[in-house]
């Protein structure tokens, strides 16, 4: 190859102008299409094994948390790696091993004022390590009752029934009722006329029970079907009754909202009548 030709295509490479457009251009390309690979990779890593047996929505809870995580993180360090290099090449004579220092100590100067910060970074990571909520589960922090939208190593947003928004510092995190973990339960009690044949009851509430699990639009929501579990607090003007039953995350109100409506019906039919309890009546226990 001609000198000259070597010479002209080694200055165009080397000239500072060029070097940045390549970087900016793969930067963009990694800030894109990372975030594509990274959830491949989660969607390869995280799903249901025999040794770690998972629901597919606890897989699908997973798997978008920590994509949303990984890719922040992923994100950050490449902003920041592009930007250090875009630095090198405006400014080649100027030595970043000093700042680099400076800035070293300044976080250690900062790390002593904000203690909070350190604190809920490590509380996020042991969060989404231990797998204690995920994205779109419904848990109680600390007061603060809903959905989780957004898990970061700082923090934690949940959205109430209400709509209100929750900025939760993770390291306030202190007690978690995660009520969408691997499965959920119904869980409801009655109260019918004390007269009431219990038999009768219980076989009736059994096979609603029975039959809604069955049912092609339920049964996958339905891990045991909603049935008579025993008798609670009794008097003279009502009769309480528990019934209980298992579902998959986050499908327990609606399973449990189906069964109370289809009893009403069924005890209609069988001529079961519910307590006519007068007001503010509370069964002995």
């Amino acid at each position: 190859m001609d000198d000259s030709l070597t010479s002209s295509i080694y200055g165009w490479l080397s000239d500072p102008g060029v070097t940045i457009v390549a970087i900016i251009g793969f930067s963009w390309l990694g800030y894109h299409f990372g975030g594509v690979l990274i959830n491949q990779i989660v969607r390869r890593v995280i799903r249901s094994t025999h040794y770690n047996p998972l629901s597919p929505e606890d897989v699908t809870k997973r798997r978008d948390t920590l994509s949303s995580l990984i890719n922040v993180i992923w994100k950050v360090i490449l902003i920041v790696v592009a930007s250090f290099l875009i630095f090198e090449q405006l400014f080649p004579t100027v030595d970043l091993t000093p700042i680099l220092a400076s800035a070293g100590l300044l976080g250690v100067a900062i790390g002593f004022g904000a203690q909070s910060l350190i604190k809920d970074f490590l509380s996020g990571i042991f969060i989404i390590v231990e797998n204690q909520y995920r994205v779109g589960d419904i848990v109680d922090i600390e007061g603060a009752s809903g959905t989780v939208e957004r898990v970061t190593i700082r923090s934690t947003v949940i959205r109430d029934a209400n709509g209100n928004v929750h900025f939760m510092p993770n390291g306030q995190v202190m007690h978690v009722i995660n009520k969408t973990m691997g499965y959920s339960r119904v869980n409801f009690s009655l109260t019918v006329d004390p007269e009431t044949d219990i038999d009768l009851l219980a076989r009736v509430i059994d096979e609603v029970g029975e039959k809604l699990a069955s049912e092609k639009d339920w049964k996958p929501k339905i891990l045991e079907a909603p049935h008579f579990v025993n008798i609670g607090a009794f008097s003279d003007v009502a009769l309480e009754v528990t019934i209980s039953g298992k579902t998959n995350p986050s499908q327990q109100w609606s399973v449990t909202g189906e069964m109370r409506r289809r009893l009403i019906k069924a005890f209609a039919k069988h001529k079961i009548e519910l307590a006519h309890t007068p007001p503010g009546y509370v069964p002995e226990k």
